[in-house]
């Protein structure tokens, strides 16, 4: 079409509408969820996608989000309203504060995120540590931006390099790395770059961006609690570690016990991050609750109005999760990747790259670390002695660069902290990109000695 071939003209495609999409919103002040519909829509139709899959597609990429990150939000939801109704997320920021001082609070909060972050999917770890980021902010006085960026660091830095998350746990099945040396390689990567990407970025940038939480948000996840008595940090923690603990227990299950194993089948059940949400937030009701003297009447209507700030935020989650789908559906995705197959480079900036240029094209970090290394391992295959645990990382933060529009985390971000898509671009995607950049070059470093 107009002389290009059909894969340069699928890149300027989605080029036009990526651009389009960002005018939208913020030159004619369209709401998101109505953008990334439109967006969508005209990319499916622009790319020559059969008429009757363009509206099938972004079902299914709505609906594919949602299915998950839907039922995660609205438990982890509950789970932050109970933890901040009962004080539960005042006695940790109090106990942080006293520990680390005013001025480094922004250091422990990378540090719990790092944590908490290891087993966790990005998007639970972020809603169960989000009060702390507003309440931390409201007894500090500290920036927004300041607590939030370290906290942002910490979790996508582990989701992105650290088994268990999805995405190096199918790149090691790929490549066949050894599981342990990737967990290994990955928290020595891991934890510099988070340091860099959240602490030392997070107190540049809040100098120009200090953050303007949501008044909503903030009277529903940071308010002072009525109750003198605050829950024990310990029984705090207790009951905010029992998801990461019982997403550990799977994943030792799952390297411990053959496949089929009753105990293992029984482990994935209860350690899958729904159920284990769903466990934590059925015993917050008597730590955070009945223990503190809430009843039963008065916990249904805090969990009922805890889920109405979220309705906005989901279902623009659900839209990008539609728009990312078009663009995989469409092609762009895979035209991308094999354009970047062909570069004569070092094969771990090469899994670097292509999971770099699919996510930017898709949106996902996941679906780019899978489709990267699936996309590389022939090329690994004629070239002897590369370090296959350390192509993993690559690939892992290649996934994690330039999150923009067609990020469900991008927007999840810029509603929760309550900036323009500006200022979304000029912290949460910068901060993507550092921690993408930096990771790589741990990386490289890290070739020369293993």
């Amino acid at each position: 079409m107009f002389g290009m071939s059909h894969e340069s003209y699928l890149l300027l495609d989605a080029v036009v509408t990526i651009i389009g999409l960002i005018f939208l919103i913020t030159k004619f002040k369209v709401h998101p969820f109505i953008a990334l519909i439109i967006a969508a829509g005209f990319l499916g139709l622009t790319s020559g996608m059969p008429v009757d899959k363009i509206i099938k597609a972004f079902q299914d990429g709505f609906g594919g989000v949602l299915g998950f990150v839907g039922i995660i939000l609205a438990l982890g939801t509950m789970l932050g309203k109970m933890m901040a109704e009962s004080g539960g997320a005042d006695q940790i920021a109090q106990t942080l504060i006293r520990a680390f001082g005013k001025e480094k609070v922004q250091w422990a909060m990378m540090f719990a995120a790092f944590l908490v972050g290891i087993p966790l999917f990005f998007e639970i770890g972020f809603v169960l540590l989000i009060p702390l980021v507003f309440i931390v902010a409201r007894r500090t006085g500290v920036s927004l931006i300041k607590i939030g960026i370290p906290l942002l660091a910490g979790l996508s830095a582990v989701h992105g390099l650290v088994p268990p998350h999805p995405g190096p746990l199918l790149a090691i099945g790929v490549f066949g790395a050894d599981i342990g040396k990737t967990i290994l390689y990955g928290l020595i990567v891991a934890l510099p770059t988070a340091i860099i990407a959240g602490p030392i970025f997070g107190t540049f940038i809040a100098k120009y961006i200090p953050g303007n939480p949501s008044q909503e948000l903030i009277d529903q996840l940071a308010r002072e609690s009525e109750h003198k008595t605050l829950p024990s940090f310990s029984i705090t923690l207790i009951t905010v570690l029992l998801p990461v603990f019982l997403m550990l227990l799977k994943t030792f299950a799952d390297i411990a016990l053959v496949d089929g194993h009753v105990v293992r089948n029984w482990m994935d059940m209860i350690g899958h991050p729904i159920s284990a949400l769903l466990l934590a937030l059925l015993l917050s009701l008597y730590t955070f609750g009945h223990r503190q003297g809430i009843h039963s009447k008065q916990i249904l209507k805090l969990l009922d109005a805890s889920l109405a700030p979220t309705a906005a935020i989901i279902l623009i989650i659900g839209a990008g999760g539609g728009f990312k789908q078009m663009l995989v559906t469409s092609g762009v995705g895979d035209v991308i990747g094999h354009m970047a197959v062909n570069a004569q480079i070092n094969p771990i900036l090469l899994a670097w790259l292509v999971a770099a240029v699919i996510r930017v094209a898709t949106g996902s970090a996941t679906v780019a670390t899978i489709t990267g290394a699936g996309i590389v391992v022939p090329v690994v295959g004629m070239i002897p002695g590369v370090n296959r645990e350390l192509l993993v990382l690559a690939t892992g933060a290649g996934s994690l660069i330039l999150s923009h529009v067609n990020d469900a985390g991008f927007w999840l971000v810029k509603q929760y902290f309550n900036m323009t898509v500006a200022e979304t671009f000029k912290t949460w995607t910068a901060m993507e990109t550092i921690l993408s950049v930096v990771a790589l070059i741990f990386i490289m470093l890290l070739s020369l000695v293993v």
